[in-house]
């Protein structure tokens, strides 16, 4: 939508200063006669944007102009800020406030009170993870790769990352860029990263494609359960899944059926609801939960 890019644009001159017609287009994904006519529009409506021609010139606000707070509704106001409140509580700074404060001209009414959203993306790693994200910012900005040690599934191994973009997903953060070890995109969750620096070598930035962020492309499925549970884990299922992932039977168990992607996982999962659910399907999957409860059993008996 036009009024987005206005914003986009109007962001990119606060935080920027001065910037050429060719990189906002670049930018915006739009034609360079788009960019001329939305800079006329945000002239017309009264924000004072200069032009510079030759070496060093571009596109510029003047010096010391805050956006006025009419050319937002409440609402949107509100939203924006909500939203930039969210990545504060995450790095723990105040730097998007102060930029919000530009955005609304200073006005009290939009700052303080009367915000009826508040999002806190902070976790139990927040003070690592102001860091990283820092860190990487910093790294995708001066195109410089990344080098960290990563914990999976499959054991830890050392990463040299070309980080391109920083991604909140599934209540986590992760960085999408081109792994030097893979020699491919890879998604990295920034939890599972250790001893993360920001190397010397820089890299010339590829084409980057977009991350499939879709749970049915990172998470494919496979493993259909079957399972009831007791009425009292109602309100577990449903905050985890919804309220249509099982079937209210006749005696008030709940009949739970799912596709899941990792088998260690599910078991788990399963066993965190103690003698509250019994699997049911698949049988194969049933003497697994077996032998785990009984390796769980001889494990308290040898102790």
């Amino acid at each position: 939508m036009k009024i987005d890019r206005l914003i986009g644009i109007l962001s990119v001159l606060l935080q920027k200063g001065s910037v050429t017609a060719p990189y906002l287009a670049e930018r915006f994904e739009v034609s360079r006669r788009t960019i001329n006519r939305d800079i006329e529009d945000l002239c017309k409506a009264g924000i004072p944007i200069g032009t510079r021609q030759g070496s060093g010139g571009g596109i510029s606000i003047m010096d010391g102009y805050a956006i006025s707070r009419t050319l937002l509704s409440t609402s949107e106001m509100q939203d924006i800020l909500a939203g930039l409140r969210s990545l504060d509580s995450v790095n723990g700074t105040n730097q998007y406030k102060l930029l919000m404060e530009k955005l609304s001209a200073g006005s009290s009414d939009f700052m303080v009170g009367n915000q009826t959203i508040l999002i806190d993306l902070s976790s139990w790693h927040k003070d690592t993870l102001q860091q990283k994200i820092e860190s990487i910012r910093g790294a995708i900005d001066n195109s410089r790769k990344i080098a960290f040690i990563y914990y999976s599934a499959n054991g830890e191994s050392h990463r040299v990352v070309e980080p391109y973009y920083l991604i909140f997903h599934w209540s986590s953060w992760y960085v999408w860029g081109w792994c030097d070890v893979r020699k491919d995109f890879r998604l990295f969750k920034l939890n599972r990263m250790e001893n993360l620096r920001v190397s010397e070598d820089g890299f010339v930035k590829k084409q980057v494609p977009l991350p499939e962020l879709d749970n049915e492309k990172i998470f494919p499925g496979g493993i259909s359960i079957k399972a009831v549970f007791q009425p009292e884990c109602k309100w577990r299922l449903i905050e985890e899944f919804g309220t249509g992932c099982y079937k209210e039977q006749e005696d008030g168990k709940l009949l739970f059926c799912w596709d899941f992607t990792d088998r260690e996982n599910l078991i788990t999962w399963l066993l965190t609801f103690q003698d509250k659910g019994v699997l049911l399907e698949p049988e194969e999957l049933r003497g697994e939960l077996i032998d785990a409860l009984q390796r769980i059993l001889n494990q308290y008996k040898e102790n």
